[in-house]
């Protein structure tokens, strides 16, 4: 039998988690199953505007849902405004929800240096005019679906 830890008991254990990410909201920082990514407990006074966080959010059945998204603004009340870099809509997050942050990712067998300046130019480039990167974003998804379908009325009129 697998004797499976969540990722609380994981970072309460070793302060640290090591793992790859699942889904595709903070492309194109981090692809899913090919990325390495190292999250570590972080004192929630010490988190600032841009930090990656996993936090863990309630769904409808009642199971936690583990989310990797970045922070955008704190707001009063030890709340915080969370977005992926590929997503389109953010949400308030409370700090008791946030488990860790992002200290690490290892691309292709690399490290990404999180200090650098193309790091920092990503961040300050798309993560930071976010309103403006949802309107990007928006406008991707509707050409998108635009094209699918064309394309499906295409194959339509052929058969």
């Amino acid at each position: 039998m697998e004797n499976k830890q969540s990722f609380e008991e994981v970072l309460l254990r070793d302060g640290r988690l090591i793992y790859t990410n699942v889904g595709v909201s903070m492309l194109p920082l981090i692809h899913e199953g090919r990325d390495i990514i190292v999250i570590e407990k972080r004192d929630i006074s010490k988190l600032k505007r841009y930090d990656v966080v996993l936090f863990k959010r309630e769904n409808v059945k009642g199971r936690g849902e583990y989310v990797l998204h970045r922070i955008i603004k704190k707001l009063p009340g030890n709340v915080f405004y969370i977005v992926g870099d590929n997503c389109t809509k953010g949400e308030k997050v409370h700090a008791d929800q946030i488990l860790g942050v992002l200290t690490a990712v290892k691309q292709g067998g690399k490290d990404v240096d999180l200090k650098g300046f193309r790091y920092r130019a990503y961040v300050y480039l798309w993560c930071a005019p976010y309103h403006l990167r949802f309107l990007i974003l928006h406008i991707k998804h509707f050409f998108k679906y635009a094209a699918g379908a064309i394309a499906y009325k295409l194959r339509i009129k052929k058969q």
